[in-house]
């Protein structure tokens, strides 16, 4: 589905076109068009190839909308898939920006994402100094706002982690479940990965090196992005460590906790053993034991557990272990 299709030049907005008109204007010189798509039908990125005369590869790739972060260069025109982690709820779900990027056009298109790109293209209108460069400022400002979008993701994660490990010390029952949410969160954590990652590295040759004619006059501005992709890594494998630490922590107070019982339980049997003991040995029936008629050998007996039964248990409970 079509969700904006307008003609920009010298820097300024000319008009919402028609798709049909699209050719008209990419004849005209000093303009680009911009289009954005959304979930788009393979015939409609048929008639986007078309129009735009893009490679059959690149459409092939943004059909399937499953691609790896990359920048690809296609003769003079550029191809790039962005993924865009979203939270809903407890479940972090992908979506796809692909991005074909030429002299006088430049093409976005959605797959399973939002919000859309209404705030780059304000923002581009507010700035027609920096948008008569042409589609190539245009390429940088969509990438700018999809990197833009990682930090608050980064954010909530590290939100996440901290009631994770707010409730490691605080509720000794949920270890399972502080197991479970932290092996969900390195999950989510990896999928940021996936899709920042892979950018590092595109993103470089955008500014360094062999500049496509496209980035020409821009390359300053596609540093910042690697720049910001960089702090967004960073940030990542910061959380990565702690979560491994928060794992580490909380099994060994699952272990800390098993350790105390196992003490108590030990503790108990040892108060239990002594008057068994006693009892089985009297309890043998043997002809000849001693103190078998005294009066008070049955108190006797009886005392006697009592007495160390309480020593044992003061001591137990001084050491801890009750």
């Amino acid at each position: 589905m079509i969700i904006n299709c307008v003609a920009y030049e010298q820097g300024r907005k000319l008009a919402d076109i028609a798709k049909t008109d699209i050719s008209e204007y990419l004849r005209r010189p000093g303009c680009f068009v911009w289009v954005a798509i959304k979930d788009p039908e393979p015939d409609e990125l048929l008639g986007m190839q078309e129009e735009f005369g893009l490679h059959e590869l690149a459409v092939e790739d943004a059909m399937a909308g499953h691609q790896r972060p990359k920048v690809e260069e296609y003769g003079d025109s550029i191809f790039t898939v962005l993924k865009v982690p979203q939270l809903k709820g407890d479940e972090m779900e992908v979506g796809e920006v692909d991005l074909f990027v030429g002299k006088n056009y430049v093409l976005s298109v959605r797959h399973r994402t939002e919000p859309g790109f209404q705030a780059v293209r304000d923002r581009s209108e507010s700035e027609p100094e920096l948008l008569s460069v042409g589609s190539g400022f245009v390429f940088y400002a969509l990438m700018d706002n999809v990197v833009d979008r990682y930090f608050p993701l980064v954010d909530a994660l590290e939100v996440q982690l901290e009631a994770i490990e707010e409730r490691i010390f605080a509720d000794e029952k949920s270890a399972r479940a502080n197991i479970q949410d932290l092996y969900a969160l390195k999950h989510k954590l990896m999928v940021m990965r996936h899709a920042v990652e892979p950018l590092i590295e595109v993103v470089h040759k955008l500014y360094g090196g062999r500049v496509p004619s496209i980035c020409v006059g821009v390359q300053d501005y596609f540093r910042d992005i690697y720049d910001h992709l960089l702090r967004v890594s960073q940030q990542l494998d910061g959380l990565r460590d702690m979560v491994i630490t928060a794992m580490s922590v909380n099994l060994a107070m699952i272990n800390m906790g098993t350790g105390e019982v196992t003490k108590r339980l030990a503790a108990y049997a040892a108060l239990v053993a002594v008057p068994t003991l006693i009892a089985g040995i009297y309890g043998m029936n043997f002809q000849h034991m001693p103190e078998l008629k005294m009066e008070w050998g049955y108190p006797l007996a009886l005392a006697i557990m009592v007495g160390i039964d309480t020593f044992l248990w003061t001591r137990f409970r001084k050491s801890g272990w009750l």
